[in-house]
């Protein structure tokens, strides 16, 4: 087993006034030759809007681009035709494939937006355009995997679809459980990042916005040490 650790604090950040953003890979103006990916995971960010502020239309390609609201709602329009608000507990997946263009705004007067997107590099290239959103009961969280996010030819459950042998999981853990985790693959790594609590793993202690590596090994166990929120995507390393 092989682990590489990302404390909160050595995260990049930037703050545009309007936005607040922290990078756990090379994004933009910061650039870190050692935090390029983790295997198919190219971007983590975690992103705090002000009121009716946004970002304007954009264009994306070939990426696989995963957001997940934790406070507010973010509103979204697209390309596709797509015209709709994430709120938290929904997870939104664009397949960018061939091209297409988007924007995301926070509506609210007095609420800050604060969302995850993440950015998984496709198996195959242009491929067609694809929006999907979804809401996630708490329930199917509480003390157990949800999988919110899989690959296209492999949907397990409810999981929304992306271009890639990946996953992602969702778990809220009560203080003092624990969660076995078994890769689907023997190539895959499993990102573990921790929105808010407290948990060990492989002998390591990760407290809020702290996230950890781990690959060459075909499972793990986590245990919570205060009630934890968790995101953890399984990608290939190659």
């Amino acid at each position: 087993m092989k682990t590489i650790v990302h404390r909160s604090n050595s995260r990049g950040f930037a703050n545009h006034g309007w936005l607040k953003s922290y990078h756990t890979f090379s994004f933009a103006s910061y650039q870190n030759a050692e935090r390029m990916n983790f295997g198919a995971l190219r971007v983590l960010n975690d992103d705090v809007v002000q009121p009716k502020m946004g970002f304007g239309t954009h264009p994306h390609q070939n990426m696989e681009i995963i957001s997940i609201t934790l406070k507010g709602a973010l509103s979204h329009k697209d390309s596709m035709g797509n015209k709709r608000a994430i709120e938290v507990g929904e997870v939104q997946v664009m397949s960018a494939g061939t091209g297409l263009t988007h924007s995301e705004f926070n509506d609210s007067k007095t609420d800050e937006v604060n969302f995850l997107q993440l950015w998984i590099v496709p198996e195959a290239l242009n491929v067609e355009p694809n929006y999907e959103q979804r809401l996630f009961p708490m329930e199917g969280k509480k003390n157990r995997l949800q999988t919110v996010v899989a690959p296209k030819d492999k949907l397990e459950g409810r999981a929304l679809p992306i271009s890639q042998q990946a996953y992602i999981y969702r778990t809220h853990l009560d203080s003092n459980n624990s969660i076995d985790l078994k890769v689907k693959s023997e190539q895959n790594g499993l990102y573990i990042f921790v929105i808010d609590g407290e948990i060990e793993i492989a002998n390591t202690t990760l407290e809020k916005r702290d996230a950890i590596g781990v690959f060459q090994t075909d499972g793990l166990k986590i245990k919570s040490n205060l009630n934890s929120e968790l995101v953890i995507v399984e990608v290939p390393m190659t």
